[in-house]
């Protein structure tokens, strides 16, 4: 590699010593060579060759006894007054034809006037920096070092960028722009809260502390895995500040508008994420109140559809001003449904013989429950594919989702039946019979989670003033849509409107799974014209809602206030399992008015139009893309 180029000014002649810089100066460090060698600019050489004050970082602008703003304005004013003076010369003298090089006194002053102007600005703004970058060859390293003050580019047998901004005490002024400029990739402060958002493609390292700096340097090249920066460095907020500059420079990439700050790191080591750079926002809406069981509840649904959480409030109105929804708890046990291999099928159905005999499901139970002071165990289902056997096991999991739960009670029961059973060979703890996060025909009849059915009476004046249509519309729209449609489709547990809508959004906001969203949001929904078709009943029938309101998600500061919300945060005391039944019967009661609103949009020909009205945005979109 050759040797870095390094820039130097000559010291200024002046007689008296320079004034102090003003605290508006902006200018760059002095470099320091990559090969150890003392930079003729650095302090360590000014020391030894004795060298006084730091005449070798001065600038014209702080030898003038003006304030800085000041100087800049006169300099600026000369500038254009004397180009505005020669352009009209100009043009005056090819007007008359005459000769451009024949020049009057006052054109050499303006002339002069201009050369010394422009040097002062250019000299101002960086000239030292637009130097480096002509003087600098392609393939070479260029190191600028003051202190702690560092700067480093890599050419081009880097693919990576990695600058340490200067760290000045002194603000920035308001028409200058402080930040050092470097053409690829593109410069991209952090992410500020309040900043103007803009369209960001390539990103900038950010200003770090020097021993943030050597870490994120080691996590670039590779030397240390950027999912131990946690364990190493004991501090989970700066170890996702330093992954995420890391990730900058390695994919040049900018993040900015991820926000970082203002998020509990802590709170999800080892349990909710792995490896964080920042956090998604998405915004909470309310619906409600909702009357379900005698009691109002207001929904929090995060969510970025737009309509979703109007038209969930709309049908929550109009099942309030008819006396409130019921629920009814049909079901509470967790799956788990591991595989096992024997050598014959006869084997395998020896298995499932002892298993399934009843004189043998207490000694089952017992060895299960030892997993957990909640977890019971309820029922164990076999199903024979030739010699492969599943064993699909049910329980209780007190408010716990339980996924985890009932995971540890199966693998105490496996360890058991290994004894009696030694040829049996357990090829996963988890064999799709369960079925997890997959939409499956199992959970639809047998149910996972809770199975939940809720219902209500929206009286026939509702559905005309409220919801704009008719019982005898909706009663024909849900048989042919929700019903015969999702027939035709070979839908499998979606005989309805959008209940994962609903699902979906009450599962962000209040830190469930997601991904079981799936299943969860089987349902079918039923619609009856009674008392002699003057009103309507509705019904949602939901057998595989999973949620719970301990562990995973919820215990997050966001998550738990909106179960705080509902009243179900945390575990019940008095009854376990209380909290998290109580939770999906909420879910249903919502699903219950979130279908009751989109079936009458549909039924009264609103659906496109309440879209085109609420759902878009008024904002210019080619001045937002631009």
């Amino acid at each position: 590699m050759k040797r870095p180029y390094t820039l130097q000014r000559p010291p200024a002649a002046q007689t008296t010593p320079p004034p102090p810089p003003p605290p508006m100066d902006a200018r760059r460090r002095p470099a320091k060579p990559l090969d150890g060698t003392v930079h003729p600019r650095s302090k360590q050489h000014r020391a030894d060759v004795g060298v006084a004050g730091d005449a070798s970082s001065l600038k014209a602008s702080d030898a003038l006894p003006l304030p800085l703003y000041l100087t800049n304005a006169v300099f600026f004013t000369l500038f254009f007054s004397v180009v505005y003076y020669l352009l009209s010369r100009w043009r005056e003298k090819i007007r008359t034809s005459t000769p451009l090089h024949l020049v009057t006194p006052a054109e050499m002053a303006a002339i002069v006037a201009f050369v010394a102007s422009f040097i002062y600005l250019v000299g101002f703004f960086g000239v030292d920096f637009v130097q480096s970058l002509i003087l600098r060859p392609a393939g070479d390293v260029w190191t600028a070092d003051d202190e702690d003050d560092e700067v480093v580019v890599a050419g081009a047998d880097h693919d990576k960028i990695l600058l340490k901004e200067d760290s000045r005490s002194s603000p920035c002024g308001q028409a200058l722009d402080c930040e050092p400029v470097v053409q690829k990739p593109k410069l991209v402060d952090p992410v500020v809260q309040d900043a103007p958002k803009e369209k960001v493609i390539e990103a900038v390292p950010s200003a770090m502390p020097e021993e943030d700096e050597e870490i994120i340097k080691s996590v670039v090249e590779g030397k240390m895995p950027s999912y131990s920066l946690e364990s190493k460095l004991g501090d989970c907020k700066r170890a996702a500040a330093i992954r995420r500059e890391a990730l900058q420079r390695i994919t040049g990439k900018s993040l900015s508008g991820l926000p970082l700050e203002g998020f509990d790191y802590e709170s999800i080591l080892g349990q909710c994420c792995e490896m964080p750079v920042g956090y998604v926002q998405i915004p909470v809406g309310i619906a409600g109140p909702l009357l379900l069981d005698g009691r109002e509840y207001s929904v929090p649904m995060a969510t970025t559809e737009g309509c979703l959480v109007a038209s969930t409030n709309r049908g929550c109105k109009a099942i309030f001003v008819s006396g409130g929804a019921t629920s009814v708890l049909l079901r509470d046990g967790m799956t788990r449904a591991p595989i096992v291999r024997f050598a014959t099928a006869k084997r395998a159905a020896d298995l499932k013989f002892f298993v399934e005999n009843p004189a043998n499901f207490e000694s089952l139970a017992v060895i299960f429950n030892r997993s957990s002071r909640f977890a019971r165990l309820q029922s164990i289902k076999c199903a024979i594919a030739g010699k492969n056997l599943y064993m699909r096991f049910s329980c209780s999991t007190g408010d716990a989702m339980g996924m985890n739960m009932v995971s540890k009670g199966v693998q105490n029961v496996l360890d058991f039946l290994q004894s009696d059973f030694p040829d049996m060979d357990v090829l996963g703890i988890s064999g799709n019979f369960c079925a997890d996060k997959k939409p499956a025909a199992v959970n639809w009849i047998e149910g996972r989670g809770k199975s939940v059915v809720c219902e209500a009476t929206i009286k026939g004046d509702v559905v005309r003033k409220v919801l704009k249509t008719s019982v005898e519309a909706l009663v024909e729209l849900n048989m042919l849509k929700n019903l015969t449609g999702s027939a035709m489709a070979g839908a499998l547990g979606g005989f309805n409107a959008h209940a994962s809508n609903i699902v979906a959004a009450i599962f962000i906001a209040t830190g469930q799974d997601p991904a079981q969203n799936v299943e969860s949001s089987h349902c079918i929904t039923m619609m009856e014209a009674i008392n002699d078709g003057k009103d309507l009943h509705v019904s949602v029938t939901m057998p595989s809602i999973e949620v719970g309101t301990v562990g995973g998600g919820t215990q997050l500061a966001s998550q738990s206030a909106c179960l705080n919300l509902l009243g179900v945060k945390g575990a019940n005391k008095e009854l376990a399992g209380a909290n998290s039944r109580l939770l999906a019967t909420v879910v249903s009661g919502a699903v219950l008015a979130a279908e009751l609103s989109l079936m009458s949009a549909i039924a009264a020909g609103q659906l496109v139009k309440s879209h085109m009205k609420y759902n878009r945005s008024s904002k210019d979109v080619t001045k937002v893309s631009s």
